[in-house]
């Protein structure tokens, strides 16, 4: 069997490309890691000198705002060096290749890419590509992957229920274009939770995701009932080449989380959402503003997360 990507010949981490074929004690160091960094948030002073002298390139080739930024205040915050990169600007309008643009910014000796791109598998391109010493963290890649979201997820789950091992936990909406969704139920089940059900309309489901070890629900009430957890996803129309909804009016009739359909869950039930939100599509202002919702929190240990998986990766 081929070597995993992402580790190195003594296992430890070397790249962050997907939460898929993680073994279980990296993704525990990941989230015990984040743990001590949520301190450091809160703190007056918020830096630690962990990458002092390094440099960190975010490579985004498609807009993102929320993930960038955590990101830069994670480096930024590990005392780095951030250069911040609009490619879609630049380079690539000019015809440059992906991999020549690395090169360049290669030899501008740059230890860490952080990479977003439209297409599937482009961060695992630039990690067999680069000098073995630089470090590749997937900070998207189509509709494959999106591993920090997976992780800072998973680490908000932990800090409100503390044990993954007798959890319900349902995942909602927009499966089929959700790069997020795949990392959350890779991490999930990774990390011993025994019931992960996804909830769609058909046209919004991968084929055979049964497959990947998820109970399938098209009915919400059925979905929600008795759930511990609710992961909410965006409705993705960007990425939709047809129609796969009849209306977004229509979709939040059947899909959207109201307060009616969150108490079908546990009363102690906690709703995340990786954002950008679509209220009134995927859910109500009640809900996501609601004592239930942690969904403010989940950006904040995003910080937390993504210090942890950059100190990780600058230490192996």
């Amino acid at each position: 069997m081929s070597r995993n990507p992402q580790l190195n010949e003594h296992g430890e981490l070397q790249h962050l490309l997907t939460t898929e074929g993680l073994p279980l004690a990296i993704l525990r160091r990941i989230l015990d890691t984040a743990e001590s960094f949520v301190g450091v948030t809160e703190r007056d002073v918020k830096k630690v000198p962990l990458l002092r002298g390094k440099s960190i390139f975010n490579l985004f080739f498609e807009p993102s705002t929320r993930t960038r930024t955590t990101f830069e205040i994670a480096a930024k915050r590990l005392s780095a060096d951030v250069i911040n990169l609009n490619i879609a600007a630049s380079s690539q309008s000019k015809g440059e290749t992906l991999l020549d643009t690395v090169d360049n910014l290669s030899s501008m000796h740059a230890d860490m890419f952080v990479v977003r791109h439209s297409q599937s598998g482009a961060a695992h391109l630039i990690a067999h590509h680069v000098r073995p010493d630089i470090r590749v963290i997937n900070a998207g890649d189509g509709r494959h992957a999106h591993p920090t979201q997976g992780l800072l997820d998973m680490f908000t789950i932990r800090r409100y229920k503390r044990d993954f091992h007798n959890l319900r936990v349902a995942i909602v909406g927009d499966i089929l274009h959700s790069r997020v969704a795949r990392s959350q139920i890779h991490a999930l089940t990774t990390l011993g939770v025994p019931e992960v059900r996804v909830i769609a309309p058909k046209t919004l489901l991968p084929a055979r995701v049964e497959r990947l070890g998820v109970q399938v629900h098209h009915d919400m009430a059925e979905g929600l009932r008795d759930a511990d957890v609710l992961l909410m996803l965006r409705l993705q129309s960007e990425r939709m080449l047809s129609a796969h909804i009849p209306s977004t009016q229509e979709y939040f009739k059947y899909y959207g989380l109201t307060q009616e359909k969150l108490a079908l869950a546990k009363h102690d039930a906690i709703v995340l959402h990786p954002g950008p939100m679509n209220r009134g599509v995927e859910i109500d202002s009640a809900v996501a503003d609601g004592g239930q919702s942690v969904i403010l929190p989940q950006v904040t240990f995003g910080i937390a997360v993504r210090m942890a998986v950059m100190s990780i990766l600058a230490s192996n």
